[in-house]
């Protein structure tokens, strides 16, 4: 599988990207992550990784959305942005994830990338606006893997979308990068409409067909104002997906990212972690992009390594989160979200200034954190990585205390139409 894999880099990438992949993303990101660590022991902090919502506004309605995509347009400022680019290197970060909204929808994204060709970008997108005038400048600046998401076959993807065509469009705009030798990848919110049709062997070895290097399958989480409960998965299906992603890694030619556990499967959150933080669209600092409340903003007159380093609600927001849980304190423990916002005066920063009804209306449900039911990596490669550069960095031996978790599968009462929901949902997917 190793010789497949790397067979499929050498043979089917541009050289010029892959090269500039390797230093940027590979070389250049690990030593982020050692200076992270560096910084940790001298009781210093600023997250090797930053997550950059550009925009608001997008093309689609997808179902479960938490950004207000339909309201007016807010965006990061090209300035602004290269400004927070700046100080990020300047404390050693090389690799920057792009979201929205739909980020092609930015005016100014792509003067983004081309003044920025020393830093990697990886960019969350629907595939709509990758043209071959767009996938070119792509290529040209060498410093952007698109990210397209992939929401079930043709029915299920433009129902989770919000309209007709919008698979076809996706898919237009996933083969125009690969004619392009760009290196791309795939990600699902699986949820239970899509769980069946792109959980399994057939649609990876579809990706790989296609000249996809990578792909990323997240749990669907139901949050913002139409968050969709009934489309989440059970614990049982999301150690599924999991088992699946541990399984993929370790036998087809393809890279899988996951964002929430260790090399021995122990769950953990990278905004607890403290390997990432968010920027929204307003330029407010948040600890993840669902998580919609802030104190602080790019705008603040004081440096952003200052920041991150003296923000008492980011700090008590890793330690709070790391105390009671390894998993999605959102979808977890809301409460606790509730409580901290209250505490240090963090303002909603939605536009719709709903955030914290919507936290009070959350079902508490288990997220990645499934105790006693750990799945380890098979690959080597994997646990390598991962033990060096994606782990807790101690903020779970520091802070985690067994006595504090509560299992929302223990406490949780399935609505009475839970039920029905899902026969609802399964007699659409096969209509």
């Amino acid at each position: 599988m190793y010789l497949r894999l790397a067979s499929r880099f050498l043979f089917e990438t541009d050289k010029r990207l892959l090269a500039k992949a390797i230093w940027t993303l590979g070389v250049k990101g690990l030593l982020s992550v050692h200076k992270h660590k560096r910084r940790l022991k001298r009781g210093e902090f600023f997250p090797p990784f930053l997550y950059m919502s550009v925009i608001n506004s997008c093309n689609l309605r997808c179902q479960g959305c938490w950004v207000d995509v339909a309201a007016k347009q807010h965006r990061i400022e090209l300035d602004a942005a290269n400004k927070t680019i700046r100080q990020a290197k300047e404390m050693g970060n090389s690799f920057f994830g792009i979201l929205g909204g739909e980020p092609f929808m930015h005016k100014d994204l792509l003067k983004i990338f081309e003044q920025n060709r020393d830093v990697y970008f990886q960019v969350f997108t629907n595939g709509h606006f990758i043209t071959d005038e767009v996938a070119a400048k792509l290529k040209e600046y060498g410093n952007v893997t698109p990210l397209i998401s992939v929401e079930g076959t043709e029915i299920i993807s433009d129902e989770r979308r919000g309209r007709g065509g919008v698979y076809n469009q996706t898919m237009e705009g996933l083969e125009t990068a690969l004619r392009h030798n760009l290196l791309v990848g795939v990600c699902t919110s699986v949820c239970k409409t899509n769980l069946d049709d792109l959980v399994n062997d057939a649609w990876v070895e579809r990706l790989i067909d296609m000249g996809v290097m990578y792909c990323w399958f997240h749990i669907y989480r139901p949050v913002g104002p139409e968050p969709n409960p009934q489309l989440a998965l059970s614990s049982e299906e999301q150690k599924r997906v999991r088992q699946f992603v541990v399984d993929t890694r370790a036998t087809k030619p393809i890279i899988v990212i996951d964002a929430y556990h260790d090399d021995a499967g122990n769950a953990l959150c990278p905004a607890a972690t403290g390997f990432t933080h968010h920027i929204g669209p307003k330029g407010d600092i948040e600890p993840c992009p669902v998580i919609q409340m802030a104190t602080e903003s790019i705008h603040d007159d004081r440096p952003l390594a200052e920041t991150f380093n003296n923000s008492a609600f980011l700090t008590e927001f890793r330690e709070l989160t790391a105390q009671n849980t390894r998993g999605c304190v959102i979808m977890e423990r809301p409460d606790l979200l509730i409580e901290l916002a209250e505490k240090h005066g963090a303002r909603d920063t939605t536009i719709r200034n709903e955030v914290m009804r919507e936290l009070d209306h959350v079902t508490p449900r288990r997220s990645q954190f499934q105790p006693g039911d750990e799945i380890p990596e098979r690959s080597f490669v994997y646990r390598w990585a991962k033990k060096y550069a994606f782990n807790d960095f101690g903020t779970y031996s520091r802070h985690f205390d067994v006595a504090k978790y509560r299992d929302p599968d223990a406490e949780r009462t399935p609505a009475v139409n839970d039920d029905v929901q899902v026969v609802q949902l399964q007699a659409t997917k096969s209509s």
